[in-house]
């Protein structure tokens, strides 16, 4: 079982598009799947109909983005991206479309059902598809909302789409989930850490956009730790074209 996280969609004249990196996803699910054709036929084979869930909403969290119609947004895009490159033949294909941040992307999918029927671990992991930068937050939250680490994961590279972001955001958004959902098991009360963290992070940015704007420079801050209690140019939908990601999994996940 792969699940597959949005990187936003963008305004595309009367309609919306997927941004390149969020392509640049659903292709490496798209690589990932003919690399290990076989598994899938023999999973499907034996009664154990591999899925893949194509979790996103829009990125408000990441980037302050207002919410898309229904039926154009992360998850519904990636699914019709992945239906035109037949990866339907393959798997049973799902779409999770109410998340607004990575944390929301797990537990949405799994308040949906959408992993319902999957027991993971070693030998059959969780197949988690992203670009690299992205990954290890992945896992930190996996860990805290599924119990899933280390081998129960396993990780799906997506390439190009987009430059890295700047050097210092994805380890500060690092850190921060680690200090301020440090205590929080339950997912209410993950999400009201994770909206003070979005308000802290804004304010951060902007007081980076503030320094770099005076000096010049690219400087990190991190938030403060709380007291006790994803861009790119649209690009339409259709057409998945040459893979644009090469996954490289050590193990095989269906």
């Amino acid at each position: 079982m792969l699940v597959v996280f949005g990187r936003g969609v963008l305004r595309a004249g009367d309609t919306w598009a997927l941004t390149p990196a969020s392509i640049a996803r659903v292709r490496a699910a798209v690589d990932y799947v003919a690399a290990n054709e076989a598994s899938f036929a023999r999973a499907a084979g034996q009664g154990r109909t591999p899925r893949i869930v194509f979790s996103g909403g829009w990125a408000e969290a990441a980037e302050g983005a207002h919410p898309p119609p229904e039926g154009w947004r992360e998850g519904d895009l990636m699914l019709r991206q992945a239906l035109a490159a037949g990866l339907d033949r393959h798997a049973e294909l799902r779409a999770e479309t109410r998340s607004r941040s990575t944390l929301e992307n797990l537990l949405h999918t799994v308040e949906d059902g959408l992993l319902d029927g999957h027991a993971f671990g070693p030998g059959h992991p969780l197949g988690i598809v992203s670009h690299t930068w992205h990954l290890p937050r992945i896992r930190y939250l996996a860990r805290r909302t599924l119990g899933l680490r280390g081998p129960a994961l396993l990780d799906v590279h997506a390439c190009g789409g987009e430059a890295l972001p700047r050097w210092w955001r994805e380890p500060a958004a690092r850190i921060a989930s680690r200090l301020w959902f440090l205590g929080a098991r339950d997912p209410a009360g993950l999400l009201r850490r994770e909206r003070r963290l979005v308000t802290s992070m804004r304010r951060v940015d902007r007081l980076a956009r503030r320094r770099r704007g005076a000096a010049g420079g690219d400087r990190a801050v991190v938030p403060p730790r709380p007291g006790p209690g994803a861009s790119g140019s649209a690009v339409p939908v259709p057409d998945p074209g040459p893979a644009a990601g090469r996954a490289r999994p050590p193990r095989r996940s269906t």
